[in-house]
């Protein structure tokens, strides 16, 4: 096991790790998607009636609310775990592979779910220690826009009173025992789009009697490239991704229209904007170039995620004591995450747990159908949400 700091957390989340390791195994065995999270939810509800001192509300069908008032006047804290998996089959082999045909947890949120556990059985277990008011939310549908942060926030009294908001994410790309933050930007905006472009079918022995709508596409697709490349200053971040290319239905048929959808990730909420008009500028000039018609669709996703400064730098002293020499500054990800609605009612910051050990293969990228976790990681963010929880709750 990774050696760290001795800390109060650190030594009450070590022996957690049996426990841990078992919520998380039932987790990962029976996954659910967004919105469906039913057993799931109920589950995470049983567990914590177990504890005392806490109150457990469920503030929409699928997710639940668990509420520790402090000993001490304080801050209202809001910790968050997402508790939906994903839609992949699972190639893993191990005993507690998915039970759900066609569902897995591929990104971790049965780890985040468990720490939160594990957090609120610590906190239960010494109530004199905190400060203020800790919320812990188990969140629904994270993978699915416009996600259930977003409902928690809009339609619900979740955020009512919370002065401060913190979380994190699993990372198989950092070292176990690893913790990452960075202030200020820190995930991007991930906002999609569909392009359908209609042409004129016929017969693929005469082309010159068609509007073939494949090399339309082909041509959108390299020349959406352009705008990253020569339409955004290069020290700007952007993505463009074409992820999806639709059309035909055998060999010899030009066919009458082709669908492509993509993906736009974007940290600055100007160019964000202007996004949607680069892009269906390079649509319509090539499809207009070559006698061709188009529709554009263009979705906005979550907002970026861009941490609080000072809720960032207090997590950074947090991990130098917890975990030393493993706290680390986090480089900023085109991933985007739906912990940015929070922040759109409370200063708060958001943060990375290495959970890679390529002995245990446990380093596959996140939404693969091998991703595992290494479960000592489990262990490292119960030490920094615990350590958190009573740090960022103390009087300001």
């Amino acid at each position: 096991m990774t050696t760290l700091p001795r800390t109060a957390s650190g030594e009450r989340a070590a022996a957690l790790l049996p426990q841990l390791t078992a919520w998380r195994r039932h987790l990962h065995a029976n996954p659910e998607l967004g919105f469906h999270e039913h057993q799931t939810s109920a589950y995470i509800a049983a567990e914590l009636a177990k504890f005392p001192h806490l109150i457990v509300t469920r503030p929409s069908e699928t997710s639940v609310l668990a509420v520790l008032k402090g000993g001490k006047p304080g801050q209202t804290v809001l910790l968050r775990a997402d508790i939906d998996a994903l839609p992949i089959t699972e190639e893993n082999s191990f005993e507690f592979v998915s039970q759900n045909k066609g569902v897995m947890h591929a990104c971790g949120h049965d780890g985040h779910t468990s720490m939160l556990l594990g957090v609120a059985k610590l906190l239960s277990e010494s109530p004199e220690e905190v400060n203020g008011e800790i919320r812990m939310i188990f969140q629904h549908a994270e993978e699915i826009g416009p996600g259930g942060a977003e409902e928690l926030v809009q339609n619900t009294s979740l955020m009512d009173g919370v002065d401060v908001v913190t979380g994190l994410h699993l990372a198989s790309q950092l070292p176990t025992g690893v913790v990452a933050v960075k202030p200020g930007a820190f995930m991007a905006a991930p906002d999609s789009f569909q392009i359908t472009i209609r042409g004129k079918g016929g017969h693929a022995a005469h082309p010159e009697q068609a509007i073939d709508p494949i090399a339309i596409g082909a041509q959108v697709v390299t020349n959406l490239q352009h705008i990253v490349s020569r339409n955004v200053s290069a020290i700007d971040n952007l993505v463009v991704s074409v992820t999806y290319f639709q059309a035909g239905t055998t060999h010899n048929v030009i066919p009458d229209t082709a669908e492509l959808m993509g993906t736009v990730r974007s940290f600055d909420p100007e160019l964000r904007a202007r996004a949607p008009g680069l892009l269906e500028r390079v649509i319509k000039g090539v499809a207009e170039a070559h006698g061709a018609t188009y529709t554009f669709q263009y979705d906005m996703g979550y907002r970026p995620l861009i941490n609080t400064d000072w809720v960032a730098n207090k997590l950074m002293d947090i991990a130098k004591a917890e975990v030393g020499e493993n706290a680390q500054l986090a480089q900023p990800s085109m991933g985007g995450e739906d912990f940015s609605a929070y922040l759109t009612k409370a200063p708060g910051a958001y943060f990375n747990v290495g959970s890679g050990n390529e002995l245990l293969e446990s380093d596959y990228p996140h939404h693969h159908p091998r991703f595992t976790l290494d479960e000592e990681s489990l262990v490292t963010g119960v030490r920094m949400l615990h350590a958190a929880a009573l740090e960022l709750g103390k009087p300001s």
